[in-house]
């Protein structure tokens, strides 16, 4: 066991045959032995164990099991409790990380060591692992981001891919970890509040892959789009109280509208077309421009569409 890893890798699990074995092959595949593995499953009942178990003399693998509670937020914020990195990230077991993304984040962590949050772009995959498409933070070629920038853009919309973020773990403890209550917004209101304690460094190039399929849990967890609604409104409503630029705000809710819309489809509910196009004339040109740049809205569209047509060909 190594004494004093550099990163912990938190890893969620629950059913998760069909692509564990391929994210645990893309932490192998960046060939550091000075990284740790948390596992933790929610008591699966397919082989998930087996393929962890496969994989404990390649890796150097802490698992912890509990039984089914349907909370991959309260189970994330155990593992990193019990890790022992100076850094964390998550890596969900549908996703994977892409070559040479643990030495781009090393090199970004010597380059500048006092960022709060360390991230970079993603790509998009379907079931098969194809690609979808890009993913990219709207942040220009920016490497040092301030707290307030990153704020005012990542209100707008959820532009941070999962497998994406590095972060001090201790630091992340200390801001009370993920937020238990949240199931879908979860990650959005824990990169916030990172971001709001100090810069971000961005590295602008794809070194990870979300997945996209219809057995996520963030999808099957989904009890109400109302409940959906109010997640994203609260997370909207915590991180403007400090800010004054009503702009932002008008889009940051107009894009909450749009998420609500695109979910209630999934789910086969009535949607407010109509309403929700008259809230986007009147955003205006400038509140137009800052959608269409922060929200990523034709990158997550655009992947989505690819995979169900491909799932029908």
């Amino acid at each position: 066991m190594i004494q004093e890893p550099w990163l912990s890798v938190i890893v969620p699990t629950y059913n998760g045959s069909k692509y564990l074995a391929a994210a645990l092959d893309s932490i192998l595949m960046q060939q550091d032995p000075e990284l740790e593995c948390v596992v933790i499953d929610d008591g699966s009942t397919d082989n998930t164990l087996d393929i962890v178990e496969s994989f404990k003399d390649k890796l150097n693998i802490k698992l912890i099991t509990k039984a089914r509670q349907g909370n991959w937020v309260v189970n994330t914020n155990h593992a990193l409790s019990v890790a022992r990195g100076k850094y964390a990230c998550f890596l969900h077991q549908d996703d994977l990380w892409l070559q040479g993304r643990l030495n781009a984040i090393k090199k970004a962590i010597a380059t500048y060591p006092q960022a709060s949050l360390y991230l970079h772009d993603s790509i998009f995959i379907d079931r098969e692992g194809k690609p979808l498409g890009l993913w990219q933070c709207p942040l220009k070629d920016s490497q040092v981001v301030s707290a307030q920038e990153m704020i005012l853009k990542l209100v707008i919309q959820n532009f941070i891919a999962i497998p994406s973020p590095v972060f001090n773990r201790q630091a992340a403890l200390d801001l009370g970890g993920l937020n238990n209550e949240l199931w879908y917004t979860a990650d959005w209101d824990f990169w916030l509040k990172l971001a709001s304690a100090g810069e971000t460094y961005h590295i602008s190039q794809p070194l990870a892959a979300f997945r996209v399929h219809g057995d996520s849990q963030t999808i099957r967890r989904s009890s109400s789009v109302a409940e959906f609604r109010q997640q994203m409104r609260s997370v909207v409503d915590k991180y403007l109280q400090s800010q004054s630029a009503s702009q932002v705000a008008k889009v940051a809710f107009f894009s909450t509208e749009v998420n609500t819309t695109l979910a209630a489809m999934v789910h086969g509910e009535s949607t407010q077309l109509f309403k929700l196009a008259t809230d986007f004339v009147l955003l205006g040109p400038l509140g137009w421009r800052r959608y269409w740049q922060d929200s990523r809205i034709q990158e997550r569209v655009s992947a989505r569409l690819k995979a169900k047509l491909q799932t029908q060909t």
